[in-house]
């Protein structure tokens, strides 16, 4: 028999380290060849990010927590007089890229909370693999398969993007071509774009009894796989018919020198697609089904990667007939990062302890991934 509702009563979000400013990102993230990226400034100039967080000690540029341990911590800080740990009855986990290919991502984090037996989930993908786990844990709540789930969301991208990554297909790309030396743009480019965090949801069949909880309205999430190649992956190496060729297909020698297990993104695709497959398309659809309309949402919360897409979401809005004014926007994408999977996570925790939601207000979350181009929209109602 199926619940009611579904509430999330607490958000958490962890970001490691002091925040790294622009200037200070390739001294602890590592210079790549003989001479600074030459993609930097342009790609910071264009994503507008100021700053960010990295799992890496900025003294001794170290790694010191792996995606488990931010994930276990973001987690442990739901624990308040109202809730223990112990209760939790589910905990799903979604993230890009886990510390290992097995075990998975949710039973790392189960086993660093060391709490008792549980079930556990792990949704993959990009960053919607965060909605991925908010939507295990509210469908479960929702029949009554448990009272306190836990879903996460987080990345921890800074393991890819260090230079370490990378020497192997320098060192064999100034060899074969000394004019220029320099790692794909594809790849260099999202060294600047992309860092880490986690963040946590509790979900619950009823509200907190006290302060302000988030009632889950509806989370549809939608692929465009069908009808779309592979444009942000890791892992593998893009063919020219657009089909993937596997890290297991490449010799250990050739996944160093072309820098397989990267993350790396079809830049041109992305910026043809990316609107129409994430915004327009599912959001027609959505509008049907949901009886949808800007009047309806009191606050727009879209995980765009960059601020060179904000204008374009908002076109994308207006094309479609759901023109939510940017003063209704919420966003921390400047000061926080681009966290993937976290992203969501992190900044409803900012919105929830922001001041500005009332009971009564409707919130629409826009996350787009465009590993495959899918994309997720969920509506959360204030009470």
């Amino acid at each position: 028999m199926s619940g009611d509702a579904a509430y999330i009563t607490n958000i958490s979000a962890f970001l490691p380290n002091p925040p790294v400013a622009n200037d200070d990102m390739e001294r602890i993230l590592g210079q790549v060849g003989e001479r600074p990226s030459r993609a930097r400034r342009m790609v910071l100039r264009s994503n507008q990010i100021r700053q960010r967080h990295y799992a890496i000690d900025p003294e001794t540029l170290e790694p010191n927590y792996t995606n488990a341990e931010m994930t276990a911590i973001a987690v442990r800080q739901l624990a308040d007089s109202h809730f223990n740990l112990a209760e939790i009855d589910c905990l799903a986990c979604g993230t890009s890229i886990a510390d290992q290919l097995m075990p998975s991502h949710a039973a790392m984090v189960h086993g660093e909370l060391a709490l008792p037996a549980m079930e556990i989930a792990a949704t993959s993908g990009v960053c919607a693999s965060g909605m991925a786990a908010l939507k295990y844990a509210y469908m479960g709540v929702l029949a009554k398969q448990f009272k306190h789930a836990v879903a996460t969301g987080s990345d921890l991208s800074s393991r890819m993007m260090n230079a370490g990554n990378f020497n192997g297909e320098y060192e064999a790309r100034a060899a074969a071509l000394e004019s220029n030396p320099e790692i794909a743009f594809e790849k260099d480019f999202l060294r600047w774009m992309l860092s880490d965090g986690a963040g946590a949801m509790l979900v619950e069949s009823k509200p907190r009894s006290e302060g302000l909880s988030l009632k889950i309205n509806w989370l549809d999430i939608l692929s465009y796989a069908g009808e779309m190649e592979a444009c942000m992956y890791a892992g593998a190496e893009k063919n020219a018919d657009g089909r993937l060729n596997g890290w297991q297909s490449f010799s250990p020698e050739a996944r160093t020198e072309n820098s397989i297990m990267a993350v790396k993104q079809d830049v041109k695709l992305l910026n043809e697609h990316i609107i129409h497959y994430t915004v327009e398309k599912p959001l027609q659809a959505l509008q049907q089904k949901h009886a949808l309309s800007a009047e309806d949402v009191d606050w727009f919360v879209p995980h765009y990667s960059s601020g060179f897409f904000r204008d374009k979401v908002l076109a994308g809005l207006q094309a479609i007939d759901l023109n939510i004014p940017q003063e209704r926007w919420f966003t921390n994408l400047t000061h926080k990062g681009n966290t993937g999977a976290a992203s969501m996570y992190i900044m409803l925790a900012d919105l929830l302890n922001s001041g500005l939601l009332q009971p009564g207000q409707n919130i629409l979350c826009y996350i787009p991934e465009s590993g495959r181009f899918s994309t997720a929209f969920l509506y959360l109602t204030v009470v």
